[in-house]
């Protein structure tokens, strides 16, 4: 009972003060249409799935994709370091006693 509570203000219409938002009747990773009686699992505040499964196939694909960018950001990191410490070195003069 309360998962169709729960669910039922999902597809509700949209209020009259609030400006348009798409609309979310379907699975954000699979676009399978997301019927009233059935669960609707959330990820990400407000993108609905049809299923745990594809809840966490999303989970999945977004953590990969934020391993990757720390990883590009960490390789920019140590090129940058590198680079500076180059430059430093270059502007080295040494001085005759």
């Amino acid at each position: 009972m309360a998962a169709s509570l729960a669910c039922s203000f999902f597809f509700d219409a949209e209020p009259v003060a609030e400006p348009a938002m798409p609309a979310q009747d379907a699975c954000a990773l699979c676009a399978k249409q997301l019927a009233r009686d059935s669960d609707v699992f959330m990820y990400r505040g407000d993108t609905p799935f049809c299923s745990e499964d594809c809840r966490h196939h999303q989970m999945r694909l977004d953590d990969r994709q934020a391993a990757k960018a720390a990883a590009r950001r960490q390789r920019q990191f140590s090129s940058a370091t590198a680079s500076a410490r180059g430059h430093r070195d270059s502007r080295e003069v040494p001085v005759a006693s």
